[in-house]
């Protein structure tokens, strides 16, 4: 609690944030998508309107797994606070899988999208699931999910592939704005709308979803990387995302 608060504090009295969208166009961010290579933006998946980044799948017929990423590439980030806004709207795609009903994510630590193999799903990174509610029953948003990684709650090495928040149900169709508080790989706390609903300690390469290419890496530090921002076969859209280094 302390630890946050001192946060907080920065939090409203640094004017050092880095706006890492311009609300124009998509300069500084590169798109990767499974089956594809870096930089090819199938059917417009990624595009800019109305002040926002949308995932939009206007020009599918199906999803066929086409899982990908937007990352901001023009800096790895360590030590740091990243707050965004994002808000899901429209239909879930045609053949995309269940689960991914209102759900997306903001990846942190991210490998560099040039390293992913071409029909690798998810880049080696830490997850914040953004979940919807589906009015019925209970849907926390802001968990944590782990592709590649493992993390610990509360000192012991978190065994599922995601653990979810302690926070509410968002089932209307709002702007929901979420704060990852980020020391290296020690420590991260999920903020949304100013409560912290989970925390992790000690990041590093490791589970189930490692890529060959990382093998060598197992066990390793995940000390910092790439931002990113997932499509999973629901339209959902981000905007008012910054960045505000710490040290």
């Amino acid at each position: 609690m302390k630890i946050f608060c001192f946060i907080m504090l920065l939090n409203l009295s640094n004017n050092n944030w880095i706006e890492l969208f311009n609300g124009k166009n998509l300069d500084g961010w590169e798109v990767k998508i499974k089956g594809h290579g870096v930089g090819k933006n199938y059917k417009n998946t990624f595009k800019v309107k109305n002040g926002s980044i949308k995932v939009s799948y206007d020009e599918y017929k199906k999803f066929g797994n086409k899982f990908g990423h937007l990352f901001y590439t023009k800096k790895k980030f360590k030590n740091y606070i990243l707050s965004l806004d994002y808000k899901f709207s429209g239909k879930h795609l045609e053949g995309a899988p269940s689960w991914s009903i209102k759900n997306s994510g903001v990846m942190i630590h991210s490998q560099n999208p040039k390293t992913m193999l071409k029909n690798q799903e998810f880049p080696v990174s830490v997850e914040a699931q953004l979940l919807g509610g589906l009015n019925s029953g209970k849907r926390s948003t802001g968990n944590v999910c782990t592709p590649g990684i493992d993390v610990d709650i509360n000192g012991v090495k978190a065994e599922n592939h995601c653990i979810n928040s302690i926070s509410k149900t968002y089932n209307n169709d709002d702007w929901v704005n979420i704060e990852l508080i980020v020391y290296s790989d020690s420590l991260v706390h999920h903020v949304i709308e100013s409560d912290t609903i989970i925390t992790y300690t000690n990041l590093r390469v490791g589970g189930e979803f490692v890529p060959e290419n990382y093998f060598d890496k197992l066990s390793k530090s995940l000390e910092s990387g790439f931002i990113s921002l997932q499509s999973e076969g629901h339209p959902v859209e981000f905007k008012n995302i910054k960045i505000l280094e710490m040290f």
